[in-house]
């Protein structure tokens, strides 16, 4: 199972003045990062950038009601998360008590209410330590960071606060990033990403996606028939990424067993290449979803998601721009696999009858119209049913 991470922007006043927040909150924007932290008086601003989460720093955290500041109209900017500990406890500005024993007195702290939903802590030695796990029983957010970044506090801390709680850590670069969501293999939720520099951040969004991502286990079919039959309704499902040549999606008429269809990449002598589209299929059958799930090609519309991969299994999320459904020649593309218990499964597809449709082999990208009783297809195969896309524990049978 993969988790969802995330990646913060730090833009408060330790970066510079506003122009200077500005670029680096703009260049976040541009990459893709799930949440901009500032001070108080800038959520306003931020808002007027772009759409993203925005997080603050509590200028006075005594105060019980906030989102005080205010837009260019007068109305109020309200953040979607507010964070105390800068210039406190948290980051050293007030010392700890001598006598700390480990639990955080952040009375502004307060699950699902308007005071303050997160902590900021560096981490200095054991007690920071202590005090982060503190905090976290009461926070929803805890952000981290430390002067010279080490694995051992983020291990530890990892090990320690319940999935309740998001933990944040602090990073300035890419590589940093990835070993916080690599580490003792579960990592952390998120970073908190400290750098001026537009490619790091956008580096530091790709080491997010590569680490939400699945990679799949593909395995060979025997294909035992592929035969003509009469037209069906087919769907190209056009999508708003340029594919490599290597990917694709994974379509079948069951569920359980899903063929790998090349995105139409190469060049033929009768049309351009289209590196956007996979002439998936008809109207009934199965795609993969970024989620694990499936969805009727029929159902698909712009702006869902489907799940894009490469013949070495390694998956990635695609916008759907656009579906074209057209009466079209197909192929029955019938296959058998070996199950994990011996027995054997058959699967099947329909195809539109078509040399710019590939599907993968064993031995590379091979043409529908070339497919062959014998040839081996990479396909996706799990022994589960599905209802309504979700796998479920049930006997169903497929014919």
């Amino acid at each position: 199972m993969t988790r969802t991470r995330s990646v913060w922007i730090r833009a408060d006043d330790g970066v510079g003045d506003w122009d200077a927040r500005r670029r680096r909150i703009t260049a976040g924007l541009e990459a893709g990062v799930d949440w901009v932290l500032v001070d108080e008086r800038d959520v306003a601003k931020v808002r007027e950038l772009g759409d993203v989460n925005v997080a603050a720093f509590r200028s006075d955290a005594d105060v019980d009601v906030i989102g005080d500041a205010e837009s260019d109209d007068g109305e109020e900017a309200v953040a979607d998360a507010y964070i105390v500990g800068k210039d406190g406890e948290g980051d050293g500005t007030v010392e700890l008590p001598s006598d700390f024993s480990g639990s955080a007195d952040l009375s502004t702290l307060r699950r699902g209410d308007n005071r303050a939903q997160g902590a900021f802590i560096r981490i200095f030695d054991e007690d920071y330590e202590s005090f982060a796990e503190a905090a976290a029983r009461d926070a929803e957010f805890v952000i981290v960071a430390s002067e010279n970044w080490q694995i051992i506090p983020l291990e530890n801390l990892i090990a320690r606060i319940g999935d309740d709680t998001m933990l944040v850590a602090g990073a300035t670069t890419a590589e940093e990033a990835r070993t916080a969501f690599e580490t003792l293999e579960l990592g952390a939720e998120g970073v908190l990403l400290d750098t001026d520099d537009p490619d790091e951040i956008r580096k530091t969004v790709e080491v997010r996606d590569e680490a939400d991502r699945e990679t799949l286990d593909l395995t060979a079919a025997t294909v035992t028939a592929v035969e003509r039959t009469g037209s069906a309704d087919r769907v190209c499902v056009d999508t708003g990424t340029m594919m490599d040549h290597d990917e694709g999606m994974l379509v079948g008429s069951m569920s359980r067993g899903l063929f790998f269809v090349h995105a139409e990449t190469a060049d033929s002598p009768y049309v351009a290449s289209r590196p956007f589209r996979v002439n998936a299929g008809a109207v009934h059958a199965y795609v993969r979803t970024p989620d694990g799930g499936t969805k009727y090609l029929s159902e698909l519309r712009s702006g869902d998601e489907v799940q894009v991969l490469d013949t070495d299994g390694k998956t990635r999320e695609a916008v759907v721009g656009r579906v074209k459904i057209e009466k079209r020649p197909m192929f029955r593309v019938q296959a058998e696999i070996e199950t994990d218990d011996g027995d054997v499964d058959r699967i099947e597809t329909l195809i539109q009858n078509a040399e710019t449709v590939k599907v993968a082999t064993t031995e590379g990208r091979t043409a529908v119209t070339d497919l062959a009783e014998g040839d081996e297809v990479l396909v996706y195969y799990e022994d589960v049913a599905r209802h309504f896309g979700e796998a479920v524990e049930e006997s169903i049978i497929e014919k």
